[in-house]
């Protein structure tokens, strides 16, 4: 087969429509792509600039954690502390983190220790409330809050309460009472 024989054939080939509907074919779909990648770029754009997400607009940092420990049933006790917390099943990042807190309980006495890094001792405010019942952490210092109501596991006197802070931890010692009356007292911390 000659040059031109070759050469004939192939532009018959070329001259046909199927090619010419190939081609116009391959050209609407650049076009579609193109059009495609204009509304993609135009609908991230919105969304990442005009319609911010709620974390978004929180800054850090997210703490989350939790702590297993045995109570005197035998049953494990999960307490969570941070600043994530679920509402209605959902993730929440509040200002306040909760800090990771123990209660013990002894024959006369309740035992409460909060972990609290970062916070001046003159930062923490303590208080029981009236009923006796329930221990209120409340510190801030700078960037860092603390917050967290603690049910107790027996009735205490709020004027025998002693409370130390050091490297972090605060440590507060309460004396149970069998009164019904009690008035809520903010605690002195050492």
């Amino acid at each position: 087969m000659s040059w031109d024989e070759w050469w004939r054939r192939r532009r018959r080939i070329w001259d046909e429509d199927e090619f010419f509907d190939i081609d116009r074919i391959f050209e609407d779909m650049m076009k579609l792509l193109k059009e495609f990648e204009k509304r993609m770029f135009e609908e991230m754009r919105e969304y990442r600039f005009e319609k911010p997400r709620e974390y978004e607009r929180v800054e850090g940092p997210f703490i989350y954690g939790f702590s297993i420990t045995i109570g005197p049933d035998g049953k494990p006790v999960i307490r969570e502390f941070g600043n994530v917390r679920r509402v209605r099943g959902k993730p929440s990042i509040v200002e306040e983190r909760e800090p990771l807190v123990d209660v013990f309980e002894s024959e006369n006495e309740v035992t409460v220790v909060a972990e609290m890094p970062g916070v001046d001792k003159d930062k923490i405010d303590v208080k029981v409330t009236e009923d006796g019942k329930t221990l209120i952490i409340n510190a801030s210092n700078g960037g860092r809050k603390y917050y967290k109501e603690i049910e107790l596991p027996a009735k205490v006197d709020p004027s025998s309460a002693k409370a130390s802070y050091k490297n972090g931890v605060l440590e507060v010692k309460l004396r149970k009472t069998g009164k019904e009356e009690s008035k809520g007292i903010k605690i002195k911390v050492d």
